[in-house]
């Protein structure tokens, strides 16, 4: 396929100026559907340096030279060049071409005319160039007429689909759009003309072959982002020749639809993100009292939530730094919420780029369902992420369960999930964290910037914090998991993968750091509230 656009040789002979020549094709008249992008003249022998490909070079032949070798060697390089024919005008040089330029042009696939009659090579030229341009603006006519009605079909209400079919039908040919990863998002084939095969099949047989070497006869277009490095290309237009030939023309309007997609995905990105900010800022002004229980309900159906009569269950999802507030949140939007339909409940969703928050409130049945609809909600949202991308970030989200109940409820719900889920930053990872067994977690996260706090873990664990720091084993951890087990020994010394003997010298060594009695209940409770404090703290 021409990229570049022009005319056949086979249009630029029946011009008036060379047909006025009187021109014989004396080799490879079967090629004179070639695309002549350009029309050059000249008589010197190194000519072929001069040219880029698919000229039509005008000549008298004063440059082809004079011994047979002389006249091969001209022929193959203009050949190797890529020119669309050679013209030769009979005078003084030749009266006919000899056969070793007619045997030479033939073997190397190059058309080759002679002209009986004396032209004007300038006036050829000119004439040539007009008709290219004319077909130029023919094509680009025919491709703004393209998105023209792709255009008109978005302003009546159309989408992607039927963008992609204006382009199929115009081509004849399957259309596909992909993402930049080669994951397919959209087929489509002609609408109208012969059945045509169907878009999905062709894009699984061919979807290997495109793998191993990409087709000659295929389209491929970028849709521009409007980012930079990986967001520069948001998706990609893919027009494969299967059903008839692929032609500049395609080229052209396959360009132009890729620009009008670009303005419809940058669109729906911008209405998913604006949608799921709106729905966060409800859910925001819910919690911080500024939105009324008796008022909610009605915003909410504005929002397209419509839970049942059951209670509601608040849920916060708390992503780590990795994603700012200029993060694409619709992606992770649009991704969380793909993810939760599958749960089968009401769930109204929005987004807080500022506080990195997905606040969140689901419609129960009953009380009696909270923990399976919570499993359930994690795990979507969880997946929701992961499809987003943003898997990959230094600390997994944290998932933060409320209580159930009325609006009031959800209102108090959602600021204490929304709080909780900050303090449970450094905790151990599960699938989800319930609210209500948070709160020396959460009081003790408010308490992080009073000087009292610090000076609490200091005492408590300091020594330890000391000798960790300088000594091999660590004993925090010893410590932390004997705590974590209510001292019960046998079962610490499996989770430590450690033999009694060497936990009691552990214990031993941490009591006579400490100065204080691992089996005395104040101070078992003094040093698991210090182990908390000291996520909030600095080390």
């Amino acid at each position: 396929m021409d990229n570049q656009g022009g005319i056949t040789v086979q249009r630029a002979l029946e011009l008036p100026g060379l047909r006025s020549g009187l021109p014989e094709v004396v080799a490879c008249a079967d090629r004179l559907g070639r695309t002549v992008r350009w029309v050059h003249a000249g008589e010197v022998p190194n000519i072929a340096s001069l040219l880029k490909g698919g000229e039509l070079l005008l000549t008298t032949g004063l440059g082809l030279g004079t011994r047979p070798a002389e006249q091969r060697a001209f022929v193959r390089r203009l050949a190797d060049r890529g020119i669309a024919a050679l013209v030769v005008e009979l005078g003084p040089r030749f009266t006919r071409l000899p056969a070793t330029l007619v045997e030479t042009a033939r073997a190397a696939g190059l058309p080759l005319v002679q002209l009986h009659r004396e032209v004007p090579f300038v006036a050829v030229t000119e004439e040539v160039h007009t008709e290219i341009v004319n077909h130029h603006y023919a094509l680009l006519q025919r491709a703004e007429e393209v998105h023209r009605r792709c255009t008109e079909a978005l302003l009546s209400g159309g989408g992607i689909p039927q963008v992609l079919h204006i382009l199929a039908d115009f081509t004849g040919n399957p259309v596909f759009l992909e993402t930049p990863d080669g994951q397919l998002l959209y087929a489509a084939g002609p609408v109208s003309g012969e059945a045509a095969a169907d878009p999905l099949q062709v894009w699984e047989g061919l979807r290997g072959q495109r793998e191993a070497e990409p087709s000659a006869n295929a389209v491929l277009i970028d849709v521009p982002g409007g980012g930079h490095g990986t967001g520069s290309v948001r998706a990609r237009v893919v027009l494969l020749g299967v059903s008839a030939p692929l032609l500049p023309v395609h080229r052209m309007a396959a360009e132009r639809t890729a620009g009008v997609l670009a303005v419809v995905l940058m669109q729906a990105r911008q209405e998913d993100e604006l949608a799921a900010r709106g729905r966060g800022d409800f859910l925001t002004d819910l919690a911080e009292g500024r939105i009324s229980a008796e008022d909610a309900p009605a915003q909410a159906r504005v929002l397209g939530f419509k839970p049942g009569a059951g209670p509601l269950l608040p849920v916060v999802m708390r992503l780590s730094s990795s994603l700012g507030p200029s993060g694409d949140w619709a992606v992770l939007a649009r991704a969380v919420l793909e993810e939760l339909s599958s749960v089968g409940v009401p769930v109204l969703l929005g987004v807080r780029p500022v506080e990195g928050r997905v606040p969140l409130l689901v419609s129960l049945r009953s009380e009696s369902e909270r923990t399976t609809v919570a499993d359930r909600v994690a795990a979507a949202l969880r997946a929701g992420v992961e499809r987003a991308g943003l898997d990959r970030a230094a600390a997994p989200p944290a998932v933060v369960v409320g209580v159930a109940g009325g609006w009031a409820a959800a209102s108090a719900g959602l600021r204490h999930a929304a709080e909780t889920a900050t303090a449970a930053h450094g905790l151990p990872a599960r699938p989800w964290y319930d609210a209500r067994r948070l709160d020396i977690d959460l009081l003790l996260w408010r308490l992080r910037e009073h000087p009292d706090l610090a000076a609490f873990v200091d005492r408590a664990i300091g020594a330890l914090r000391v000798h960790d720091a300088a000594s091999r084993p660590p004993l925090l951890p010893t410590l932390e998991t004997y705590l974590a087990h209510a001292g019960r020994k046998a079962e610490t010394a499996r989770e430590l993968h450690l033999n009694r003997q060497t936990l009691y010298n552990r214990l031993a060594r941490i009591s006579e750091l400490l100065g204080t009695d691992l089996d005395d209940p104040e101070t078992v409770l003094s040093l698991s509230l210090a182990l908390r404090a000291r996520r909030h703290t600095p080390s």
